[in-house]
């Protein structure tokens, strides 16, 4: 095999480790693209090309993870993963930890994770790599890897809901929750939201949002009610689609542009958290996106006109 063909072999997993490490689909490609010019440059081949990729993909995503904390702790709002529709990598044997470890609630808590805790925790737990391999990844003697692995995967547990529900549970409750939603059925809402039900949004500053997370399933109910058969006055329209491996969906304006994501998660036969991307800067790798502004105002003035 040719280098460009061994490397295009292996870019949906150095894609999936990357996106992993760094929670943004953008940094992850061009981590990727950055990993290629280091393979490409080099002038001999590695004993094994998978484990010198995957080693190069995961030093640069933890540079880049230390210099993205900075710009996080500056963020405007609250901040969330860039959404992912699909996953590039797919492995039968390890389809639970992939599909458990992309959703927004697992990428969320890896941010509490320090860099090496972070990148550990994804080659050894996610991706099954020896530890042979994880130590001369990150630096570190395998003893120290091991360390690390036991610290991220107790933050990890800790923080990790007791009984999530399974993927067919999940399916039926976000079926019946979008019917509810389309019709702005409150009572509907109501019923399949958890009593401490949280739902957050993030703008980063650049499109409307939430002015705060809401929470509780009245208040919840009664601002997606509000809101979202207005959105349908103006022509705006959603797709159920899998957002990190839960149920979501994808809303789009008249012209069919990307408006936000919605990604929901399940706990004990309830909706849990409710999470919204409209920020335009984590949207493009999904299609052209809209004017969330315009939108925004054209919904308000339905509002009015509707009382």
């Amino acid at each position: 095999m040719s280098k460009v063909e061994e490397f295009e072999e292996l870019r949906p997993l150095l894609f999936s480790i990357a996106y992993r490490m760094l929670g943004s689909v953008g940094e992850a490609e061009d981590a990727v693209q950055e990993t290629w010019l280091r393979f490409d440059g080099s002038t001999t081949r590695p004993t094994s090309t998978k484990a010198f990729l995957s080693a190069t993909v995961t030093r640069i995503s933890i540079d880049v993870l230390r210099s993205a904390r900075v710009r996080r702790e500056e963020y405007v709002g609250p901040w969330l993963p860039e959404p992912l529709l699909t996953d590039p990598y797919q492995d039968p044997a390890r389809s639970a930890e992939l599909a458990d470890s992309v959703s927004m609630a697992a990428l969320l808590l890896l941010e509490r994770l320090s860099p090496l805790e972070r990148s550990v925790f994804v080659l050894r737990e996610v991706f099954g790599f020896g530890f042979d391999e994880v130590a001369a990844t990150v630096g570190r003697s395998e003893a120290a890897c091991r360390q690390l692995q036991v610290r991220a995967r107790r933050h990890m547990e800790a923080g990790r809901p007791r009984f999530e529900a399974d993927r067919r549970e999940r399916e039926e409750l976000a079926t019946r929750f979008f019917y509810a939603l389309r019709e702005g059925d409150v009572d509907g809402l109501r019923d399949l939201l958890a009593a401490d039900v949280s739902m957050v949004g993030d703008g980063g500053g650049k499109a409307p949002q939430l002015a705060r997370a809401v929470s509780g399933a009245e208040n919840v109910a009664r601002l997606l009610a509000s809101v979202f058969p207005h959105m349908a006055r103006i022509d705006v329209t959603f797709e159920p689609h899998e957002v990190n491996g839960r149920p979501g969906a994808v809303f789009r304006d008249r012209d069919g542009k990307v408006l936000h994501i919605l990604a929901l998660e399940m706990l004990d036969g309830r909706i849990q958290t409710i999470r919204s991307v409209i920020n335009p800067d984590k949207l493009g790798h999904l299609g052209p996106v809209a004017d969330a502004w315009a939108v925004d105002r054209e919904v308000k003035r339905a509002r009015r006109q509707a009382r």
